[in-house]
């Protein structure tokens, strides 16, 4: 089977080199699949997952934004910030979730709103990552919630 080249880099650090079949990322206008061989493209990127299928298996990562590039078999993603599931610590991103709920219940201005919802599907799309890497392994525990 034919594969691309796929990076996700972050301002801090590369977070993904390795050859893919196919990669689903959060397009600005919905979701995106790119397959090797793939027509030139460049887009943003909204907060969300995004899945790698590698050999038969997925891998899940969570971006807050940022851009794809596709351009001669390969797939470059500059992340705003981007985790691999096992990096994220589920407890500490449902608490993320709650609070950006109660800063949006408690705005004060649309600065604020846009913010609070900037961060609460930030922290959903890292859980939605983390749970689906759990629930793969086999762990038990409630079906992932989907950001809105």
């Amino acid at each position: 089977m034919a594969t691309m080249r796929l990076e996700i880099v972050t301002a801090e650090r590369m977070v993904y080199s390795e050859d893919v079949d196919m990669l689903v990322a959060p397009g600005i206008d919905g979701q995106l699949g790119i397959l090797p061989n793939h027509a030139p493209l460049l887009t943003a990127l909204q907060p969300g997952e995004i899945r790698v299928d590698k050999d038969g298996e997925e891998n899940y990562m969570a971006v807050s934004g940022g851009f794809l590039e596709v351009l001669a078999n390969r797939v470059t993603i500059l992340a705003d910030t981007a985790e691999r599931a096992e990096e994220i610590d589920i407890e500490r991103a449902e608490a993320a979730v709650r609070r950006a709920e109660e800063r949006i219940a408690n705005r004060t201005s649309d600065m604020d709103l846009q913010r609070a919802v900037f961060s609460l599907r930030r922290s959903q799309a890292r859980v939605l990552a983390a749970r689906r890497r759990r629930s793969r392994r086999g762990d038990t525990m409630a079906p992932p919630r989907q950001p809105s």
